[in-house]
């Protein structure tokens, strides 16, 4: 164990032995941290947070905080942070505003400079978040999605599996898996195909996405009908049968493309 006598650790926080901590460090009251994390300089870690194994922390950043959240009672909640993550300069993750939740970040995430995420959020495994981007309460990111710089999501929207969003967008609604999202409204541009190909999936996976997309954004079928037209032409393998179940359990809705889909509810 490498502690700068600077540090302060409550009396109740587990460090492992195999964990580094730079000066003028705070870690808080029921704080467990697991062997290999680097904590930087000047890194804040509040109560109810555990970071698993083999985390960088870089300066400034403040895990754990109170959520921003007038329903809050100052009631126990936590943060859950997975092994591998590389939490950058000033990221502010906040725990749970439920008593007894969660906001629980997966595993292998980079969060660069700035980002913040705020209370009850899930972020699953492989997602990267650019800086500057902010989440909302409760904002679901599944595995391998990318989300650039300067993003704001609005809370209870989530973003799907190998999803890009652009700089500077503005979520309202559900990005899809699969699916690229810009602007200001953020409208569907076409499919990842490069973060399909980089990701192992194969050509006819990736066609029948761009089929689906075809289906969901190209046409003047609403949502349900789109859905309908997946299921009886496309064959339902992992990543089809995923687009379908997530755009069907959507309670938000999801960004459409310009100029079409008339006939959406």
């Amino acid at each position: 164990m490498s502690i700068h006598p600077t540090v302060i650790i409550d009396k109740t926080a587990e460090i492992s032995p195999e964990v580094e901590i730079g000066p003028y460090c705070y870690i808080g009251p029921q704080v467990i941290i697991e062997p290999g994390c680097l904590i930087g300089p000047q890194v804040v870690i509040l109560e109810g947070t555990r970071i698993d194994k083999n985390c960088s922390i870089y300066p400034g950043a403040i895990i754990g905080g109170k959520p921003q959240d007038y329903k809050f009672k100052d009631t126990p909640s936590f943060v859950e942070i997975g092994e591998g993550n590389i939490i950058r300069e000033y990221v502010t993750i906040h725990r749970s505003s439920e008593e007894g939740g969660k906001t629980v970040i997966g595993n292998n995430n980079f969060l660069m400079a700035y980002t913040h995420i705020a209370h009850d959020c899930k972020i699953g495994n492989q997602v990267v978040i650019t800086n500057y981007t902010g989440l909302s309460g409760y904002v679901t990111v599944e595995d391998k999605a990318i989300i650039s710089g300067y993003v704001a999501i609005h809370q209870f929207c989530r973003v799907g599996e190998l999803a890009i969003i652009s700089a500077q967008t503005g979520l309202s609604k559900d990005i899809p898996p699969f699916m690229i999202g810009e602007g200001r409204p953020c409208l569907i541009r076409g499919i990842n195909a490069i973060g399909l190909r980089r990701n192992g999936i194969p050509p006819k996976v990736r066609l029948d996405i761009q089929r689906a997309y075809r289906i969901l954004f190209r046409s003047q079928l609403n949502t349900s009908q789109a859905l309908e037209r997946i299921k009886e032409e496309i064959e339902t393998g992992r990543e089809i049968a995923h687009l379908i179940s997530f755009i069907e359990s959507s309670q938000r809705g999801i960004h459409k493309a310009k100029g079409l889909m008339e006939g959406e509810e």
